[in-house]
């Protein structure tokens, strides 16, 4: 079914495009807009270790999508309220941390999805505003294939489970964050999110996405790590943060000034 106007991330990973994201932790509207008009189709709103509020989080949204990308939402762990408070946004994706059972992935997908895949509670009013969507009947019929669901894979647990989540309806991409992950397969041992270990999980939810006909996303410390591993089959990247843009930026000039 084709997405409603003004919603292309679905679309562009239907597509086969692979698709990197900008990811921010500072709740400022006008970072998220300034990300999104330097090339980034898509840009991720962090609540979960950012400082997003809710407030900031309707006004990055609209910010996002007056620019013509892509937004989504990284929700707090558990929040599964919040994955359709921010689908009411205008949200085209939210990322749910922590997703280590399928009894978690189907709590997500309920709070996400419409029926029959889930059960999300009706009142997109700005979405479709900020869309262009007049007819509610479309949008109710268009919005599950429009929005994308995105299971963090992060745990022991999580890689235990890894085909069982991924088999499950309604869950679209399964999004490795790094860093837990080389905690959690070290027993807390370690923090290496380029580690063997990960690396080889990694591997393992590659194949299981596409065993499952889902895809695979990461995020990356840079846009070299992106590259790389988009070249492995990982078609949904986040791509550094605006804090480390801003030092990189930051230090660069200093560099020039002090040499």
């Amino acid at each position: 079914m084709a997405n409603p106007p003004g919603y292309s991330l679905a679309r562009r990973l239907a597509a086969g495009e692979t698709v990197y994201t900008g990811w921010c932790a500072l709740p400022a509207p006008i970072i998220v807009e300034t990300i999104a008009r330097e090339g980034f189709v898509a840009v991720t709103i962090d609540q979960q270790h950012g400082l997003w509020d809710t407030a900031a989080t309707a006004d990055g949204i609209a910010a996002i999508r007056a620019v013509g990308s892509a937004p989504i939402v990284r929700i707090p762990l558990g929040a599964f309220a919040v994955a359709s408070r921010a689908l009411d946004f205008g949200a085209e994706g939210i990322i749910a941390p922590m997703i280590n059972t399928v009894a978690d992935a189907k709590a997500f997908v309920s709070a996400a999805k419409f029926p029959p895949l889930g059960e999300r509670s009706w009142g997109p009013t700005r979405a479709m505003t900020l869309a262009g969507i007049s007819d509610a009947k479309q949008y109710l019929n268009e919005a599950n294939a429009a929005t994308v669901t995105l299971a963090m894979i992060e745990t022991k647990t999580a890689m235990a489970n890894l085909d069982a989540i991924a088999a499950v309806p309604g869950i679209d991409v399964l999004f490795v964050g790094p860093s837990d992950l080389s905690i959690g397969l070290t027993d807390g041992k370690e923090l290496d999110p380029h580690s063997d270990t990960v690396e080889a999980a990694l591997d393992k939810i590659i194949a299981a996405c596409r065993k499952a006909g889902k895809i695979a996303g990461l995020y990356c410390v840079n846009a070299d790590r992106a590259v790389a591993c988009a070249k492995r089959g990982v078609r949904f990247l986040a791509v550094g943060s605006d804090l480390g843009f801003l030092r990189a930026g930051t230090a660069a000039q200093l560099k020039v000034l002090k040499s």
